[in-house]
């Protein structure tokens, strides 16, 4: 049976193409009637989210694309307090962070929708009913038209509340008072194309914030905190607009392209699974986008999901594994807004004492170095690590170290993201491209590999140069368990425990094959 997914932005989007890609058609409804193609709204794409694009086609054309910045420069008022370059090992496909225009995302992902036949998109199809019971799920549309499929994913965005009626499931949280001017304008800025700047107390915007992304084209996209009362309408008829911008880019001539006001909500859903329907993106949390952990976020989810319900609709586990994507994503929910909290009790203060320290911190870091760490403009977007996942094996000798400074990367072992390594294979080049093909097995020298349940490649015969044995700390007589989501689900060195381990990651009690294609 199907899928229906609810929602054609970027998460629904790439949920669709992950689900065709595992061979499970996909229904993918949207209310409006056509795609808005205005705006950057989300642009800040990281890299592990760019690699999970390139596993459906996407990821490499959207990256040359984009515009890639690799220098962060943060101001305090109007002198400099530090900048930092995001650090690269020289060993991923793709930079740490990717600038383009949520719209253009999303037109390269269309084109690849329109190119897989087993994805049938339906346009102006607002979701009014959505029943289930025990074999599948009933989705009714607003001209009467019902949708029959196993299971639904909702991938509807930050308007997802009657779907969430629906489902009776709750969003709790809160909302800022501040609200955050967004242009977007084209202008020659030289040297301002490759970094990102953040401004503290600037004197064009005393008390608040201004960020500042590259984009493609010669398109800045401008960020000011203003406040809850900002009446845009009124500052373009009095010209304060112009001079807002003029006050950041001088007299250089430039052109606004995009322009909108939004309020930062930080949200969400009590539960992301509700029986036979799973919740995704901004339709189950909501955050601010200091950090870029929106959209890169929600494609998580959608990774998570998809190989989960593929698994499950090919009989190779049973609906129990449903419940781990509510274990893994909501606990990867609340650590993002942990952080976007914190981040926005910086930037913007709730009491006297938050203002007083960040008053403290920012006035400290003009002359100490060794403030600047605690300067917090949002700590950017990265993988969330499933360590604690009932579906993760633990190994006692690979501790999870905790959260690593911010672009770091923990030392791999169990519930990790594997490493994104070059390795020699008939027809891949990356060992992310040979983990998503389904659970994979790689044997460390001495490890015994005889009827192994799942498909098993020697690391020898695919790491010429040992680059990603070194990479892993890998020991000999190992076999790690990878997950289709390339997370390492465990590190044992027998086959009872290999098949116990693989047991568990399926969150079944009985072995089952690992591949799904």
């Amino acid at each position: 049976m199907s899928v229906v997914v609810i929602g054609n932005g970027p998460v629904g989007q790439t949920t669709a193409l992950l689900l065709a890609r595992w061979g499970v058609p996909v229904v993918l409804l949207d209310g409006r009637a056509e795609r808005d193609l205005v705006g950057s709204r989300a642009i800040c794409q990281q890299r592990d989210v760019l690699d999970v694009w390139e596993s459906v086609g996407a990821g490499r054309r959207i990256a040359d694309e984009g515009v890639t910045w690799t220098t962060a420069r943060t101001f305090y008022r109007d002198a400099e307090l530090f900048a930092y370059t995001l650090g690269d090992a020289g060993r991923s496909a793709f930079p740490p962070f990717v600038n383009i225009s949520q719209a253009r995302t999303e037109q390269i992902l269309d084109e690849h929708i329109a190119a897989q036949p087993l994805i049938d998109v339906r346009w102006g199809q607002q979701v009014v009913d959505l029943r289930q019971d025990g074999c599948g799920v009933t989705v009714r549309c607003a001209g009467g038209q019902e949708i029959r499929a196993a299971y639904a994913v909702a991938c509807a965005g930050a308007r997802g509340d009657a779907i969430r009626r629906m489902l009776g499931v709750s969003f709790d949280g809160h909302s800022f008072a501040d609200l955050f001017l967004i242009c977007d304008i084209r202008a020659d800025l030289p040297g301002w194309a490759h970094e990102r700047r953040f401004h503290f107390d600037p004197s064009w915007n005393p008390g608040r914030q201004v960020l500042i992304h590259p984009c493609p084209d010669s398109t800045f996209r401008i960020d000011w905190q203003v406040p809850g009362d900002y009446d845009l309408a009124a500052e373009e008829r009095g010209g304060a607009l112009d001079r807002r911008i003029r006050a950041i880019i001088g007299d250089t001539a430039y052109e606004i392209v995009w322009k909108s006001v939004y309020r930062f909500h930080s949200r969400l859903a009590a539960r992301m699974r509700v029986g036979r329907v799973l919740l995704a993106g901004d339709c189950a949390h909501l955050m601010a986008p200091f950090g870029a952990r929106g959209l890169n976020s929600g494609v998580g989810d959608a990774e998570n999901a998809a190989w989960k319900l593929a698994w499950v609709l090919r009989g190779e586990a049973g609906e129990e594994l449903l419940e781990s994507y509510h274990e893994e994503r909501h606990a990867a929910a609340v650590e993002n807004l942990e952080v976007t909290t914190a981040t926005m009790d910086f930037l913007v203060p709730q009491n006297e004492k938050q203002h007083a320290t960040r008053l403290g911190t920012l006035s400290a870091a003009a002359v100490d170095p060794a403030m600047r760490a605690r300067v917090d403009s949002g700590r950017l977007a990265e993988p969330y690590w499933y360590v604690t996942s009932s579906l993760t094996t633990p190994d006692p000798s690979r501790p999870f170290t905790g959260r690593p400074p911010g672009g770091g990367v923990p030392p791999a072992g169990p519930g990790i993201l594997v490493p994104d390594v070059p390795v020699s294979t008939v027809d891949k080049s990356r060992l992310r491209e040979l983990a998503r093909d389904g659970f994979l097995v790689l044997a460390t020298p001495g490890a015994e590999t005889a009827d192994l349940p799942v498909p098993t490649v020697r690391l020898t015969e695919i790491d010429r140069t040992g680059v990603l044995a070194g990479a892993l700390g890998a020991r000999p007589g190992e076999l790690w368990l990878l997950r289709p989501d390339a997370y390492v689900a465990a590190v044992v060195t027998d086959r009872s425990a290999l098949e116990a381990a693989l047991r568990r990651a399926l969150a079944s009690p009985h072995p089952r094959s690992g591949r799904g294609r």
